[in-house]
């Protein structure tokens, strides 16, 4: 089983397309390790909901979720509403849907970090 560690271990890796989006049962599995996030209504991506203190701290959070995500080149759908209801959904955007197209390299675009 895929646990919340080996997950934090991998990194994003670009991918233009031509494989196949995880199968549900794959998706479900992988959720197992983190069980905060749902998989959307569509079944294409997975969300994580959050409140937060106010507008201003979820100003924040999307800044730090940002700046982790241009590192890992891998940009999240981020959704504030309400002022302090945020939500990040994640998805392969070439594929319309999930991949496993992690590494357990670093990206190249920040300082190497033991893993």
């Amino acid at each position: 089983m895929t646990t919340t560690t080996d997950l934090v271990r991998k990194h994003c890796m670009a991918c233009e397309g031509g494989i196949p989006p995880l199968k549900p049962d794959e998706v479900a599995a992988y959720l197992q390790a983190v069980p905060q996030w749902r998989r959307s209504a569509d079944g294409q991506r997975i969300r994580r909901e959050w409140r937060v203190k106010d507008f201003l701290a979820g100003l924040d959070f999307f800044q730090r979720v940002g700046q982790l995500a241009e590192a890992e080149n891998h940009h999240p759908d981020l959704h504030l509403v309400g002022y302090r209801n945020v939500a990040i959904e994640l998805w392969t955007h070439a594929l319309g849907g999930l991949s496993k197209m992690i590494s357990s390299s670093p990206p190249r675009s920040t300082p190497c970090r033991s893993s």
